[in-house]
């Protein structure tokens, strides 16, 4: 029979009851709870989730928070270092530092709330998530370019290779232009696929063109125009709807509000 709360002897050796100490109580402090800009407690409970690509995203990322109002300052490399989960309780939110292309499945997985991702990698994964708002931040295209001395014929009707680690993006191009070509995925280095024999053409991302230049290859034409967006998982929308509007409502504010 199980005995009754409190009425458990103490063990042998234990030193038993203790007196009470006289004096004032020991106060803790009230735990920080989280505000949105109306002054609204934001998530009870648990913090807002948030996915960071790394490298120069990031820093462009809490550079744009930060004109929102929203301090990620303490998940920048300086005061990050090589942690890639960083608590903000005072901005009710927490912050994974994930490789770029990773970030939409953490958000669809439920792992993290919300994301920022480039739009070359949603349009690349088309996962099922939302895709409230354009940041405009990492801007570069998606453009298809050719080497400047070997340039294709399109109607010559040979076999095509385009190079690309974008090769769903780049099947999808090359169908609506009735173009039939065979698509090599790569992981990088895609700008010497041409110079050493392995495409006809490339898929690649494009910010200066500087790249492409010092490898003598020009660009044919653009696929898509590249910045970053806010994406959000499905669960998140429902179960977090109230932070999560509001980030995006101040997001949007600074951004101007280029919605999808």
């Amino acid at each position: 029979m199980s005995a009754r709360r409190g009425s458990a002897r103490p063990r042998p050796g234990s030193p038993g009851p203790q007196p009470r100490r006289k004096g004032h109580p020991t106060v803790s402090k009230p735990p920080v709870v989280p505000r949105d800009s109306d002054g609204r407690s934001l998530t009870p409970g648990r913090l807002l989730t948030v996915a960071l690509p790394a490298g120069r995203i990031r820093d462009e990322a809490i550079a744009l928070f930060a004109q929102a109002g929203i301090d990620l300052s303490a998940a920048d490399r300086a005061h990050a270092g090589r942690r890639l989960v960083i608590a903000i309780p005072e901005e009710g939110l927490r912050v994974l530092i994930v490789r770029d292309t990773d970030v939409p499945a953490y958000v669809e997985g439920g792992a993290a709330d919300l994301g920022i991702a480039g739009r070359d990698v949603l349009e690349e994964q088309d996962r099922d998530l939302y895709e409230p708002l354009d940041l405009g931040i990492g801007r570069c295209r998606l453009a298809v370019a050719e080497p400047e001395d070997r340039p294709v014929d399109e109607a010559a009707h040979i076999h095509l290779r385009y190079a690309t680690k974008f090769p769903e993006i780049t099947r999808r191009h090359l169908q609506a232009r009735g173009t039939v070509a065979e698509v090599i995925k790569l992981y990088g280095s895609v700008e010497i696929a041409p110079l050493v024999g392995l495409a006809d053409r490339i898929v690649d991302l494009v910010s200066s063109g500087e790249t492409l230049r010092q490898h003598r290859l020009r660009e044919v034409e653009t696929i898509l125009e590249v910045s970053a967006w806010l994406c959000v998982g499905r669960a998140a929308a429902k179960l977090m709807a109230g932070p999560i509007d509001d980030l995006v409502a101040r997001l949007g504010r600074v951004v101007g509000g280029k919605r999808r």
